[in-house]
């Protein structure tokens, strides 16, 4: 666990313990197989827990990777509104494919709407399709940037209800980012129920750091391998 003292962190985290809180993540829209070689070495080099990746990418990283890492897609990502019935379908390809975790986007439409039964509805089919199928971990990305602080406590409640693992911050394509504010929020929100996934904009270890302090459980960045190289100089720096 990290701690802040007096504004200053206390390190207690080993960097295989930090790096197994990270999911390193590609998907960048124009990234190709060379960056995706990449990511896959960085991956393995870390010990991240996952390397989270678009549906279309997975057998591509199996080529690449074979069994050496475990795989996360994205669902109904990145706007959330498709329909539960494909998110569905993505769920049961994921599957499978032999995918570890899947990250689905809120339909954040019927939620601005009201429909928390919708809502509640449409991720309960993504668990249920997951948990029937093998596959381990449900998180849900609520898009913190587009809500207030009651609504993102009330998606909080939804996705604990519906049985999902985690609540997530942002997808990061819609503007906004995971904050220390709104993590120490869904932590209270989920008072134990879920964990929470911070993701959106971090880039650096003294960020993700702060986030894991006020409550995140994972960490979802497209720079793990950047996050790592801070942490390694700030453990040597300590001496």
């Amino acid at each position: 666990m990290v701690l802040i003292l007096n504004g200053v962190f206390d390190l207690k985290l080993k960097p295989s313990e930090l790096a197994r809180l990270i999911d390193h993540t590609l998907l960048k829209p124009d990234a190709n197989y060379k960056l995706l070689e990449k990511y896959v070495e960085d991956t393995k080099k870390y010990g991240f827990k996952l390397l989270m990746i678009p549906l279309s990418l997975v057998e591509k990283t199996r080529e690449i990777a074979g069994n050496t890492i475990e795989i996360g897609v994205v669902i109904g990502f990145p706007l959330g509104n498709t329909s539960t019935r494909s998110k569905v379908n993505e769920v049961l390809e994921a599957a499978e494919l032999g995918v570890s975790e899947v990250d689905m986007v809120m339909n954040i439409n019927a939620f601005k709407s009201g429909d928390y039964e919708f809502v509640e509805r449409d991720i309960r089919a993504v668990v249920e399709a997951a948990r029937n199928n093998g596959v381990k971990i449900v998180k849900v990305i609520i898009e913190t940037g587009l809500l207030t602080d009651e609504e993102k406590a009330k998606a909080t409640e939804l996705v604990a209800k519906a049985g999902a693992d985690y609540v997530k911050t942002c997808t990061g394509f819609l503007g906004g980012g995971a904050t220390v504010h709104d993590v120490y929020l869904l932590k209270n929100a989920s008072r134990g129920r879920v964990k929470v996934k911070a993701s959106g904009g971090i880039r650096r270890g003294l960020d993700a750091l702060a986030l894991i302090t006020a409550g995140a459980d994972r960490i979802g960045t497209s720079s793990g391998d950047k996050i790592m190289e801070d942490y390694l100089k700030i453990i040597e720096s300590r001496g």
